[in-house]
This record gives structure tokens, C-alpha cells and sequence, in this order.
């Protein structure tokens, strides 16, 4: 397992999420996100949003797993 591509891709992903969130949270007048948070319907987006988020995640750490294991057996040849 390669620990340094794993956290760069952490970090990657951290970033990439991190910073459009940022730049729009000055906006204080979006009238669905009242209207979905008076109704409780705001944490379902956010816990919907939050599990796709986490299997993305988990998805490309697998994938940047098997490719180790691939690149390390073909070295060894």
C-alpha cells in the first residue's frame, strides 16, 4: 500500500470539495434552503449528498489500492 498517494488523494479530494463550499457560503439568501430547512428536508439532501460523497471516496481508495498491487507485481517482473 502506497500511504503517500492515499493521502494525496485525501488531500485532492479535500480541496476539490472544500473550497467551492467556502466560496459560496456567503450567500445567505437562497430561499429553497429556507423553505427545505423549515421542512427538515435539508438533512436528508445533506445525509443523501454525505453517503455519495463517502462511497466516491471509498470507491477511489479501492481502485488506487488495486492499481498498487498491479504496478508492484509488474515491477517485480
Amino acid at each position: 500500500m502506497n500511504n503517500k498517494s492515499t493521502i494525496h488523494t485525501l488531500l485532492v479530494f479535500f480541496l476539490f470539495f472544500s473550497f467551492p463550499s467556502l466560496l459560496s457560503a456567503q450567500v445567505n439568501d437562497v430561499e429553497m434552503a429556507d423553505i427545505m430547512r423549515s421542512d427538515g428536508k435539508i438533512y436528508v439532501v445533506v445525509a443523501v449528498l454525505s453517503v455519495i460523497l463517502a462511497s466516491l471516496l471509498i470507491f477511489l481508495i479501492r481502485i488506487d489500492r488495486k492499481v498498487n498491487r498491479i504496478e508492484n507485481e509488474l515491477k517485480k517482473d
